[in-house]
């Protein structure tokens, strides 16, 4: 017969065997991860204003600070101002050439009437040949005057056009100090403070979108056969105390190469040495955290 030794070991024995098998019921193990953005600086100057902090939660396009832009703020103003002064000498060819459209219309009608005193044989051929050509030579004054405004209005058009390229690019400059944010997401690590001299390409915060988090596992080859993209599997990370929450996720990347199995990441068959990364995107409610394991079973049923 067995002591109460004995049984009290076998007792202990069937509760890991227990545990172990509870662990194995699960496929695969993984770390929760998420898509890090890095957001820098465009253009070189002071941190003016920079309204980031570490675990602010930020929106995609919001505003949240800009770089001293005086300088290019004055070069604008100074090229506008060169753009008015240009634009004011530009002639206006209906209000020029006004007088002369007047002496034209008198003219005209002084021809007219010439015309009918001719046909009545009230006024001389000499007469009428005269109110002619003071009605042709009107006509060419006109044109000639409008050729000329019209030269002197396109070579000041011309010379706006440079001044207006150069306002175009200030302007780009001027949108470049502005620090917007890219996408919906929390920040993670601050790296610059206000007032801070910056310089294109300095990092200023990294960004990570938390609402949707991403469980990256790695599985057997054997165990490829088991799953696809798109597929809906059952995931679930340690609580504490040994208790667990429960998610539902979906299979939306499988790696096509094998790779050596992570020292600190097992799978099921823990002697697999080549193992294939798959990514699994999980909605988070807020208690997944960027380094946490998680477990996933392809099968979305649900688990003891």
């Amino acid at each position: 017969m067995m002591n109460k030794k004995t049984i009290g070991l076998l007792i202990f024995s069937a509760v890991l065997a227990s545990c172990h098998n509870k662990e194995n019921d699960w496929d695969a193990t993984g770390a929760f991860e998420s898509v890090e953005t890095i957001v820098s600086t465009e253009s070189s100057g002071t941190l003016m204003e920079f309204n980031v902090e570490e675990g602010m939660t930020l929106q995609a396009n919001q505003f949240v600070g800009y770089v001293d832009s005086a300088q290019l703020s004055d070069r604008k103003n100074e090229l506008l101002a060169q753009i008015a002064s240009t634009t004011s000498q530009i002639p206006d060819i209906p209000v020029q050439v006004a007088s002369l459209q007047s002496q034209l219309s008198e003219a005209q009608v002084n021809q007219k009437r010439i015309a009918n005193l001719f046909k009545a044989s009230a006024a001389t051929q000499q007469q009428l040949d005269d109110a002619n050509t003071n009605v042709d030579v009107i006509k060419k004054q006109i044109d000639a005057q409008k050729n000329s405004l019209g030269i002197t209005s396109n070579t000041l058009t011309k010379n706006v056009t440079p001044l207006q390229r150069q306002i175009d690019v200030i302007n780009d400059q001027l949108q470049k100090c502005k620090i917007i944010n890219p996408i919906h997401g929390t920040i993670l690590t601050k790296y610059a403070e206000n007032h801070e001299v910056v310089t294109p390409g300095k990092a200023l915060y990294k960004i990570a979108e938390m609402d949707t988090i991403i469980l990256r596992a790695y599985i057997t080859g054997a165990q490829l056969t088991q799953i696809k993209l798109g597929q809906k599997v059952s995931v679930r990370s340690d609580e504490g105390s040994d208790k667990f929450r429960s998610y539902s996720g979906v299979i939306y990347w499988i790696s096509d190469k094998s790779e050596f199995t992570p020292k600190t990441i097992p799978t099921k068959d823990e002697r697999a040495d080549l193992v294939y990364a798959i990514k699994v995107r999980v909605v988070n409610d807020g208690y997944l955290k960027i380094g946490m394991y998680g477990d996933l079973k392809f099968s979305t049923s649900e688990t003891k």
